[in-house]
C-alpha cells in the first residue's frame, strides 16, 4: 500500500510539473523594430528617397551595397527594386545583422530588439508594417544647428539625400560645399526664405514641407 501510494503521488506530481516546464521553455513573441524606427532610418541613410544610388556604391532607401543586397536574396541593384521589396529586405537583414549594417541606427541611437539577428527568414507580410511611402516620409528634426559652406555633420547628409528626391543628384558626403549651397539657394528661392546660403531651421523644414526647388 505504502510503494503503491508513492508511486501514485510520483505520477501526479510529474504530471503536474509537465505544463510549468513547457511554459518556461515556450519561444518568446517575436519582436521587430517599429514602422516609426525604419521611417527614421530611411531619413538618415537616404532622405526616404527609394530610387537614390549615390555614388559610394550605395543605393536605395535602406543604402544597400550590392553584397549585402545579395546577401539577403536581393536581385539587380536596390534603387530598382520597388518600395516593397526593399522593406522586406531591410527586415531580412535586420533579422540577419540587427542594426550593425547601418550607420545611421548607431547615430540615431535605435536599440535591437529579440529578433534583431535571430536568422528568422520574414515573410512579405511581415515586413508590410515598415511602411514604404516616400511622399509622406516624416521630417527629421532640425538638428539645432545652422550650417554654412564648408561645414561638415552626419545630419548634412540627410538634407542631402533628401535633395535627391527632387532629382538633384547629391551622394551625401555631410559637407557644405558648392553643390550644397546651390540646393540651399534653389530650396530658399522656391519657398520665399531669405536667400542667405545658410542652411538653418526654415531651409531644413521646407526639404520635406516647402515648395520644390
Amino acid at each position: 500500500m505504502t510503494v503503491h501510494l508513492r508511486r501514485t503521488l510520483t505520477v501526479a506530481l510529474t504530471a503536474l510539473a509537465l505544463p510549468v516546464a513547457i511554459t518556461l521553455t515556450a519561444t518568446p513573441a517575436n519582436a521587430d523594430p517599429t514602422a516609426g524606427a525604419w521611417a527614421q532610418l530611411r531619413n538618415c541613410e537616404s532622405g526616404g528617397n527609394y530610387t537614390v544610388a549615390a555614388v559610394n556604391g550605395h543605393y536605395g532607401a535602406y543604402q544597400f551595397d550590392l553584397t549585402t543586397w545579395r546577401s539577403v536574396g536581393g536581385k539587380g541593384k536596390p534603387n530598382k527594386a520597388t518600395p516593397t521589396e526593399q522593406d522586406y529586405r531591410a527586415l531580412y537583414l535586420y533579422r540577419t545583422r540587427g542594426w550593425q549594417p547601418w550607420t545611421c541606427a548607431h547615430m540615431l541611437g535605435l536599440h535591437p530588439d529579440r529578433d534583431a539577428a535571430s536568422k528568422r527568414i520574414p515573410t512579405y507580410a511581415q515586413s508590410a508594417y515598415i511602411g514604404h511611402n516616400p511622399t509622406t516620409t516624416a521630417m527629421p528634426p532640425w538638428p539645432g544647428k545652422v550650417y554654412s559652406y564648408g561645414d561638415c555633420d552626419p545630419a548634412l547628409r540627410t538634407w542631402q539625400l533628401r535633395m535627391n528626391t527632387y532629382h538633384l543628384g547629391f551622394d551625401g558626403t555631410g559637407c557644405y560645399y558648392a553643390k550644397t549651397k546651390t540646393a540651399v539657394l534653389a530650396v530658399q528661392r522656391a519657398n520665399h526664405i531669405k536667400t542667405s546660403g545658410l542652411l538653418g531651421p526654415k531651409t531644413w523644414r521646407a526639404a520635406w514641407q516647402g515648395k520644390a526647388p
